[in-house]
């Protein structure tokens, strides 16, 4: 998989691909992430990509022309399954999202700021417009960070356990049951004997039953959706 992240600020983003579980991902070359400084379409030598809106308001907006040039190079290069716009007003990332892009092969994400962008890029190039939640960053910066690990994660290979991603919260709608590890009993707090029962089965049927009892207290409303 590639992900091209298009971004005023780009620094902001380096760090999280450096560690971890997305530094593993790339190392082995399971996923590729590019990072182009929207400042290198600047119109002029000041670098300006933004501008007053038209019709007056406050704040400023990211201008059609460098950002229609950026992507415009990239779509020259390779095809692309998606254009993806990181805006408070698009749909709610969820699991199923992030399975659903896990499966793509070129991802381009670009990351709003300011005010937003030029409403002609959306209508040009943008095929999906995802928020992280019902709240305003600085900039989709951190934004695309999150759905770039919620993704890159899934990709075959990444995980040690490939188990692991599978039984993750929200896959099935459900948040995840109670975990416990070493040692059995701590300030005489004991771990359930169920889970040291060795009887997969059972300890399968207590799981299920404790994600039920935890999501329906915390967030009834994904049972909805079951």
């Amino acid at each position: 998989m590639r992900i091209d992240i298009i971004s005023a600020v780009p620094d902001l983003m380096e760090s999280p691909f450096r560690t971890s579980i997305l530094k593993r991902a790339m190392e082995k070359g399971l996923a590729e992430v590019h990072f182009h400084n929207l400042r290198k379409y600047a119109l002029n030598k000041y670098g300006q990509i933004d501008d007053a809106p038209y019709g007056g308001g406050a704040g400023m907006v990211l201008m059609v022309e460098p950002l229609d040039r950026c992507i415009s190079d990239l779509k020259a290069e390779r095809d692309y399954d998606e254009v993806i716009y990181l805006t408070p007003d698009g749909e709610t990332l969820n699991q199923r999202i992030a399975n659903t892009l896990s499966i793509k092969e070129n991802i381009i994400m670009l990351c709003g700021h300011y005010k937003g962008i030029d409403q002609r890029v959306r209508d040009m190039h943008i095929t999906r417009e995802i928020s992280i939640g019902d709240y305003v960053l600085t900039g989709g910066e951190l934004a695309a960070c999150v759905l770039a690990d919620s993704v890159i994660r899934l990709l075959p290979g990444v995980l040690n356990d490939e188990q692991s991603a599978l039984t993750d919260s929200f896959q099935d709608n459900l948040l995840a049951p109670p975990i416990y590890t070493r040692p059995e009993v701590y300030k005489g707090l004991k771990v359930p004997s169920v889970l040291l029962s060795g009887n997969p089965k059972v300890i399968e049927d207590w799981e299920h039953e404790q994600a039920l009892n935890i999501t329906r207290t915390r967030r009834p409303d994904l049972l909805e959706n079951k």
